[in-house]
């Protein structure tokens, strides 16, 4: 049985993660968030919630405690705080394996007239994530960072990726395509270990996406 815990569950593609977990009988999952009710919909055997901050070391670390994956679904003015944090309770609980949802463009590796536009459209919120996808990568983890594209909420899985240092693809992809990807990484946890994925839908290429 593999034991995941997910740091922000309440998250829009955390919670459909958490729905392709519950259809895997082979993963137990812990809900970390900072209004338990805000999950009370799910009601499984295979389901604990814990209420809980971030930025709250100690009571991260005992979440932590016994857990193969974490997966954290964070977002916020203290991301890079909170990268912080997740580390130093990760190696207190002696928990390695890590799947980190960040943003497209941190690394400036979108092209054209999109990287334009994503950079002006995002400002200082790019600088933020990267600052927080580097300390992961700065790390002894088994991190990966998932940097999608715009998201959309389309009812389909679709997508590919790129690597750290190529040219990111497309302009959007889906939550449920993320989940997807989030939840295949958990359940084989040694693929893309230490890597930092791009993750867009194919043939969406554009100056921006196509619903903005």
């Amino acid at each position: 049985m593999t034991k995941v815990l997910i740091l922000g569950a309440a998250g829009q593609i955390a919670r459909l993660a958490e729905q392709q977990f519950l259809a895997d009988t082979n993963v137990d999952l812990t809900l970390y968030l900072r209004n338990a009710q805000r999950v009370n919909d799910l009601k499984s055997a295979r389901v604990t919630v814990i209420d809980g901050d971030t930025t709250d070391e100690a009571k991260l670390t005992q979440a932590m405690a016994g857990q193969d994956v974490v997966y954290a679904n964070l977002a916020g003015q203290n991301i890079k705080t909170q990268a912080e944090t997740v580390l130093a309770a990760m190696h207190a609980a002696n928990v390695k394996r890590l799947i980190w949802i960040s943003t497209l463009g941190i690394y400036d590796e979108v092209p054209g007239k999109f990287g334009a536009w994503n950079n002006a459209t995002l400002g200082s919120y790019l600088t933020r994530y990267y600052s927080a996808a580097e300390v992961l990568e700065n790390s002894d983890l088994d991190y990966t960072i998932i940097r999608p594209a715009w998201l959309t909420n389309k009812p389909e899985v679709a997508y590919e990726t790129t690597g750290r240092h190529d040219a990111f693809k497309g302009t959007e992809v889906s939550r449920q395509s993320i989940a997807a990807l989030v939840v295949k990484l958990a359940t084989h946890p040694d693929e893309a270990v230490r890597a930092s994925l791009g993750v867009n839908k194919p043939d969406t290429d554009g100056d921006k996406p196509a619903w903005y």
